[in-house]
């Protein structure tokens, strides 16, 4: 925690007072942009000492609270069920403005930093600048508003373009900060409505379909929907008291309260439905492919106009994605939250309890499919050394695949060599490294092993193109109980590069990620979704920010996620780099508040409260 502490106070130096940041990137793309908010809002370019009529105004939340009556409850209930656009439609939408967002703002800042470089102009210069502002204004570059969920049957707004809103005239008393919390919280609880009517969707247009209880088994009904009614009726108690809670009053106190308490205590169906992820899919291509009837229904369905075009398996896997997709929704809520407050600590309790449900997603998942894969791998080993037990509850494949191993001594040997190389295929775990030879039958003759904290590895220096991507690795303990190395040739630069990061994860890249204290590590976004292809690849979704650890000259990058911290590979052609420091800076410090460890007085201010009963006007 030190070292992020570190890179946090050095990232706070490069730009102290930047309001290019991620969080902004994502307020934009809810249609809500920096220095948008409202004419008589305070800090709209004035000052302090500008605002003389406000100066008895309310400027705290309860001060706010206190002087504005509750909205309608219909007022609400009529909104919600206005949301045209079924949670697929709304997240790409979402995520797709985020990127454009970001990539203006980049554009513009590095535009102006081009044509204008800080510390440059003369005292006259400023003087004319001054002297011409009062009769001609310079103009900020705007971006597009664009409502995210915006369309021809849908009338959802933003949370300060809401009628109720506009005519109280809360946007007059609220700091502009504040206004951009209220449209985070606001986008949760509208994303979380959008989210139970796709949901919805699912077990009353496909799951409770008359033909469809007539052609599936049960055992394959309940397979294939798995626990979803008990999500949905969780998913409707979350949306009801998160409803409850904006009705209480146009100004919304708070949310992440809510989000602790379910994502503490209800939220566990999540993980359910999530580990039985590989099972549900197996099923469904199973029953495409052995049954015409089930295969036609689906089709049938599929084209419905509730649907949109929408596939059945993007219904079948929204829980994982709301999970997902609302940790980081808090946080945007934490960032936005002011420092050391009651709903900052309320922000981080709720992000610490989701990320422990999302990693539980991942890891029944990933249990699932595991056992099955080292099983598959157990069967078709043979042992020419002692044999070595690979099945293991603690235990998991990290990579496998061929590679050329030189033949004869270093010393002696020469590119005259009928064959230089032979090829050897290793499989590495977490804990293990096999090498074997393959044999007829799909099966692995396996003739050395190590434990892999007692792995080496060394590239060569370039010696011309029949040694290219060639590395060394080292087995400082192997089967024998003695060193051993291996000269070995990778087909390409990045597959060499994967090899040799997987082998040893500790081994200083080409770039040091935040946690390693470097300031200012190259960023990029991903414009395009991912789906990892091998287990040292990363799954990336649209708008990832990531950090470039390492990169090949044939196309693939190692980087390591912000908002979670996984590392792995992908292809560089599904991201583009953020070009402007300040940007990259801002990402960092935003990473640092979030995942900033709990300190001994926000233990104690936790104890104090309870959480779900607060005392609100």
């Amino acid at each position: 925690m030190e070292l992020l502490a570190a890179a946090f106070n050095a990232a706070c130096a490069v730009d102290h007072d930047s309001s290019t940041s991620e969080s902004d990137a994502r307020d934009s793309a809810a249609g809500h942009l920096p220095g948008s908010e409202s004419s008589s809002t305070p800090g709209n370019g004035a000052t302090p000492e500008e605002w003389p009529a406000l100066a008895d105004s309310p400027t705290t939340l309860t001060e706010a609270l206190r002087m504005i009556h509750p909205i309608p409850a219909d007022s609400w209930r009529n909104l919600i069920e206005q949301i045209g656009l079924l949670y697929q439609e709304y997240r790409d939408k979402s995520t797709l403005q985020e990127i454009e967002t970001r990539r203006q703002q980049d554009a513009e800042i590095q535009d102006s930093t081009d044509g204008s470089p800080a510390g440059e102009d003369t005292p006259e210069e400023e003087e004319e600048e001054e002297e011409e502002e009062p009769a001609s204004p310079p103009e900020r570059k705007a971006l597009p508003q664009i409502c995210l969920l915006s369309n021809p049957h849908s009338r959802f707004n933003l949370w300060q373009d809401l009628p109720e809103i506009r005519s109280s005239g809360v946007l007059e008393i609220l700091q502009p900060e504040e206004i951009k919390l209220q449209e985070a919280m606001f986008e949760l609880v509208t994303s979380e409505a959008s989210y139970y009517k796709s949901l919805n969707l699912l077990v009353s247009h496909f799951m409770e379909n008359e033909r469809m209880r007539k052609i599936l088994h049960p055992s394959e009904a309940h397979i294939l929907f798995s626990n979803v009614l008990d999500v949905l009726a969780v998913s409707e108690r979350f949306l009801l008291e998160l409803e409850h809670r904006m009705e209480e009053n146009i100004v919304i106190s708070d949310v992440c309260d809510i989000v602790y308490h379910y994502a503490a205590n209800h939220f566990s169906v999540y993980i359910t439905y999530v580990s039985n992820q590989t099972y549900q899919e197996r099923t469904y291509k199973q029953l495409l492919q052995e049954k015409a009837a089930f295969r036609e229904l689906i089709a049938q369905l599929e084209l419905d106009p509730k649907c949109k075009g929408l596939p059945f398996s993007s219904f079948l896997i929204l829980p994982f994605q709301r999970i997902t997709r609302l940790k980081l929704l808090v946080q945007n809520i934490l960032k936005r939250v002011e420092e050391s407050s009651e709903r900052e600590c309320t922000a981080l309790d709720a992000h610490k309890e989701l990320e422990m449900v999302v990693k539980a997603c991942n890891e029944g998942v990933r249990k699932m499919s595991r056992t099955e894969q080292m099983i598959s791998i157990q069967k078709k080993m043979e042992f020419k050394i002692k044999s070595v037990p690979i099945i293991s509850h603690s235990r998991w494949l990290l990579k496998q695949g061929e590679l050329q191993q030189m033949s004869g001594p270093k010393t002696s040997r020469t590119l005259r060599t009928k064959k230089l190389f032979h090829e050897i295929y290793l499989f590495l775990f977490n804990d293990l490294l096999v090498i074997c030879r393959q044999i007829p039958g799909d099966k692995y003759q396996v003739f050395d092993s190590a434990p892999r904290g007692l792995l080496r590895v060394e590239e060569l220096e370039d010696q011309g193109q029949t040694l290219a991507n060639v590395f060394i690795l080292r087995l400082l303990e192997n089967a024998d109980d003695r060193e051993a190395t291996y000269m070995l040739k990778a087909s390409s630069q990045s597959e060499m590069k994967r090899w040799m990061t997987s082998l040893a994860p500790n081994r200083r890249t080409k770039f040091v990620s935040f946690t390693s204290r470097l300031l200012d590590c190259p960023q990029v976004q991903c414009v395009h979704p991912y789906v990892a292809q091998q287990p040292d690849e990363l799954t990336l979704e649209l708008a990832d920010i990531l950090n470039i650890l390492d990169k090949t000259d044939d196309g693939w990058i190692f980087g390591e996620r912000l908002h979670d911290q996984e590392r792995g590979w992908f292809p560089s052609s599904m991201t583009e780099e953020i070009l402007n420091p300040k940007i990259r800076s801002q990402n960092l410090k935003e990473c640092f508040r979030v995942h900033k460890m709990d300190d001994p007085q926000r233990s104690q201010n936790k104890d104090r409260r309870k959480l779900g009963s607060r005392n609100r006007q």
